[in-house]
């Protein structure tokens, strides 16, 4: 297992994604996986930071990386205001590109990604955001 803190900036998310890249490698996953949950904490991350914090310099990301069997956990936590997921509504992917708002295609392409995708809101505490992969056949 392995924990990093970043401060909640855009410019850290290269790093953020770095991070995780190399545990996904360490994970034994393949490029695509790799690929795929580099993606996925980028998004997340970039969420955490716009949604959670509302502006820059707003606080701390906490990304943890555990292996465990065939899969790499990635947890994300942050400080910032309780985010609900089952009041995000998912977007009609199937709606001609001209007629869709702008946004709101993250958490819809965060659970095309990964395995499995966990949000617990833990009041003053901030959140959590857990996300697996297990390794594909590659």
């Amino acid at each position: 297992m392995r924990t990093a803190i970043f401060p909640a900036q855009y410019k850290n998310l290269e790093d953020m994604c770095q991070f995780v890249v190399q545990a996904a490698k360490d994970a034994g996953l393949g490029e695509s996986d790799t690929c795929a949950v580099e993606l996925a904490v980028d998004e997340a991350c970039s969420n955490i930071i716009e949604h959670a914090y509302g502006v820059e310099n707003g606080g701390e990301i906490e990304c943890t990386c555990e292996t465990e069997g065939d899969s790499l956990t990635v947890i994300l936590r942050d400080h910032g205001k309780p985010f609900e997921p089952e009041r995000v509504k998912m977007p009609d992917i199937t709606a001609k590109v001209e007629d869709r708002t702008a946004g709101g295609l993250g958490i819809y392409m965060i659970k095309k990604l990964m395995d499995e995708v966990r949000f617990e809101a833990l009041g003053d505490a901030g959140n959590l955001l857990t996300l697996i992969k297990r390794k594909g056949k590659e």
